[in-house]
């Protein structure tokens, strides 16, 4: 990986993969960050948010605007990776033990169903939700002690940035083995139920997936991307400054 702005980052996806596999096969832990402009910008405001995606087993860029302001920076080509297409490549292997975590018991539901028609074996995999509290107050020794009786090759948590990094950060002591995912609205995505729905495919070409959520949960969102846009300048400075 390779530091912009101020975040390590791995834009090729021969890597990811072969960083996350080889810790699989070596029954060794981790967790994965998708770094988008929220979570970059709390990366570059809160020291103990940058530390903890900093000492992630792998972080990849999802934001196809951040890759491409990088790309021009940087004179390199670089490409996104969006957290849910991660998601699903991982899916789509049909060969791992997988353990979701986070998000609603009804989303869960809906998620078990849908991931079912990918991969069979999934129907009898643990779906868990979690309580609405702090980050800092979760139960981790229990919560280590069910994914530990399971012992997945993989972990996805669904419970949003930067939460869900500071509970991966939290956990990752306690567990004995498997690479654990932020990948927040994913589950949502891929349950196709309640409001939160993916931008349609020509949205993401364009590299407009921002605006449709921006619309989508403009009271979450929209106060989100101002905070991105009002520290682009600095970060972008720094960039060419480093170059």
């Amino acid at each position: 990986m390779e530091k912009f702005f101020n975040v390590l980052l791995e834009f090729d996806k021969d890597k990811v993969h072969h960083i996350i596999k080889n810790t699989i096969e070596e029954h060794k832990k981790g967790y994965v960050c998708a770094i988008e402009s929220n979570n970059l910008a709390v990366a570059n405001k809160d020291k103990a948010f940058n530390k903890v995606v900093n000492g992630a087993l792998v972080n990849v860029c999802d934001g196809s605007n951040i890759a491409w302001l990088l790309g021009k920076i940087h004179k390199r080509d670089f490409c996104s990776y969006i957290g849910n297409d991660l998601f699903c490549y991982f899916l789509n292997q049909r060969q791992y033990k997988q353990y979701f975590i986070g998000n609603t018991d009804e989303i869960l539901a809906k998620l078990r169903q849908e991931l079912s028609l990918i991969d069979s074996d999934i129907a009898n995999m643990p779906f868990k939700s979690l309580p609405f509290r702090r980050v800092e107050d979760f139960n981790y020794s229990e919560i280590a002690e069910d994914i530990n009786k399971y012992a997945p090759d993989i972990i996805w948590v669904s419970l949003g940035a930067p939460k869900q990094e500071f509970f991966m950060a939290n956990l990752s002591p306690r567990i004995n083995r498997g690479v654990m995912f932020g990948v927040g609205a994913a589950f949502n995505f891929m349950a196709k139920t309640g409001p939160v729905k993916r931008a349609p495919q020509w949205m993401r070409n364009l590299r407009l997936e921002w605006l449709y959520r921006a619309f989508e949960e403009p009271q979450k969102n929209v106060p989100r991307y101002w905070n991105f846009i009002k520290l682009l300048p600095r970060l972008v400075y720094g960039e060419c400054k480093g170059r």
